[in-house]
């Protein structure tokens, strides 16, 4: 099976990239959502993440606080690595089963991390949604109404420009409007295709 992974940095139209890609019929599994999915009421991390960390992290509805949880363990190394060691594999096997499941041509992998982790090694090919650093930084900021400096903290976080795109195969250039990036996606799909056939 071809499976394509898609990233980019913050701000730089990921989601409208893989929505276009899942408009043509595309299966695209996204490890966001998958991180998610393993945390839903009755699912067994949530379980255990409660036993560990007590019901103080749940909401009235059950569900997990994730700013609850996100503050205890961006003090405390210790509870983040106990926390990583429960999820990453409960969301790998997530990711596994969802990709396993996709019955479309190929399948569309999208992780902010992909390149930053050792997730892109199951990719046949990466495709970097790229735009510089400014927009990045403005549209970001304009998103989520937070100030630019708190942006560029972000980004300067993340895998630098350069080596994002020195390990793609294939590049969006996300510089113009909503429907230039999609009919780039357009084009990519039909190469994808080609691919497959």
């Amino acid at each position: 099976m071809l499976i394509i992974g898609l990233t980019g940095g913050i701000g730089s139209g990921k989601s409208v990239a893989s929505d276009k890609f899942a408009s043509l019929g595309i299966t695209v599994v996204d490890a966001d959502i998958a991180s998610r999915t393993v945390v839903e009421p009755g699912k067994p991390a949530l379980k255990e993440i409660t036993n560990h960390f007590g019901s103080e992290i749940l909401s009235p509805e059950g569900e997990l606080e994730r700013a609850k949880l996100r503050e205890i363990i961006a003090s405390n190394p210790e509870e983040r690595k106990w926390l990583e060691s429960v999820l990453h594999p409960k969301i790998g096997e997530q990711i596994s089963k969802e990709l396993s499941e996709s019955t479309s041509p190929y399948t569309l992998f999208v992780a902010p991390l992909l390149l930053e982790t050792n997730s892109h090694e199951m990719c046949s090919r990466v495709v970097v949604v790229d735009v510089p650093k400014e927009v990045q930084i403005e549209r970001t900021a304009e998103r989520d109404k937070v100030p630019p400096n708190q942006v560029e903290q972000m980004v300067s976080a993340q895998m630098e420009r350069g080596d994002r795109l020195e390990n793609a195969d294939d590049v969006l250039l996300n510089t113009g409007s909503i429907e230039d990036l999609e009919k780039k996606v357009e084009e990519l799909h039909e190469k994808y295709l080609q691919m497959v056939k």
